[in-house]
């Protein structure tokens, strides 16, 4: 096959999760239906959060850029497989591929620091209720929002850079359902050894310093928990805590199954599986789980669904519609 370097003719072929024509319909509409729920169900959270004067705190905040990060992440993979799905066309040019990269690499990274962040809120609530309201005051929130940002676009940045100077064939096939970072590297016909050390260097500093700091809150949260006589108090912060414990494991147990999987030169099907799971059901299981365990905003939820049903204009245009 002829090698090329980044050129706009470049163009990559999907795998995808299946050449079986009849599974086609089926998994499109499946994937379908997640993402729309997805989508719909942390516009609702954001909505929420927003319209509700009682959930303008830091742990709501957090949970609304949460929410936003979903929403991108889902939207980085599955439209374009879904319309390589419906048109039966595997391709993806190289600028795509390298947006799918970037933007996969970014919000990963703000992903796993924004759960950081609320483990931090939530052991400043809870360990130090008092200064609470400086310590988390809504400027400082945003303003480590925004240098979590910066951080990970120029992260992102460095990796594109160096993916950039590499060759690859054209019509290669990248053996995933989008394209990512580890699999794009393995395809590459030029030597890949300084990305795969920047690679592995970010990763490991940017997946062990949130780890670290999500393991020290809540090893602090579990200390001062266990001095608490109030019943009712501990049950509110293993509450307020759960949602979250959940996120964090659901996001760290996929994320390691994934780069475990990736050391292998031919990757299987546990793999793909691993990835689906980390880049399609996470975010919409993130959703159900804040929903379903939070009392506060499904009062937030009920309000608006109340509002809905209350305006007749609006009533009959949701009926024209379905």
């Amino acid at each position: 096959m002829e090698t090329e370097n980044n050129t706009l003719l470049l163009e990559f072929l999907i795998v995808g999760l299946s050449d079986n024509p009849e599974l086609q319909p089926i998994l499109f509409g499946l994937f379908l239906s997640m993402y729309l729920v997805t989508v719909l169900g942390n516009l609702l959270i954001i909505l929420a959060v927003s319209s509700s004067s009682q959930l303008h705190t830091p742990m709501y905040f957090f949970l609304t850029n949460l929410s936003f990060i979903d929403i991108c992440f889902i939207s980085t993979t599955i439209p374009k497989m879904l319309v390589n799905m419906h048109s039966q066309i595997k391709g993806i040019s190289y600028r795509e591929c390298l947006t799918q990269v970037y933007f996969f690499t970014t919000l990963v990274g703000m992903d796993n620091f924004l759960l950081t962040l609320m483990a931090y809120d939530r052991f400043v609530a809870i360990c130090h209720p008092l200064n609470y309201t400086v310590i988390m005051s809504p400027w400082v929130c945003t303003l480590l929002v925004l240098i979590l940002w910066i951080i990970m676009f120029w992260v992102s940045l460095i990796h594109i850079l160096l993916v950039n100077e590499l060759k690859f064939s054209r019509g290669t096939e990248i053996p995933h359902f989008f394209c990512e970072l580890v699999q794009v590297l393995k395809v590459a016909n030029s030597d890949t050894y300084i990305n795969n050390v920047v690679m592995y260097v970010l990763t490991f500093l940017l997946a062990v310093i949130p780890m670290t700091g999500i393991f020290m809150s809540y090893s602090q949260i579990v200390s001062a928990l266990l001095r608490m006589s109030s019943t009712v108090s501990k049950h509110k912060a293993f509450s307020t805590c759960g949602s979250h414990l959940c996120v964090v494991s659901l996001f760290y147990g996929s994320g390691l199954a994934i780069y475990f999987s990736s050391s292998v030169s031919h990757p299987s099907q546990r793999g793909m599986i691993a990835s689906l799971m980390y880049t399609v059901i996470s975010p919409m299981l993130n959703l159900f789980i804040y929903c379903l365990r939070n009392k506060d905003v499904k009062d937030a939820l009920g309000e608006i669904v109340n509002r809905v049903a209350s305006c007749p204009s609006l009533m009959r245009t949701l009926r024209q519609i379905l």
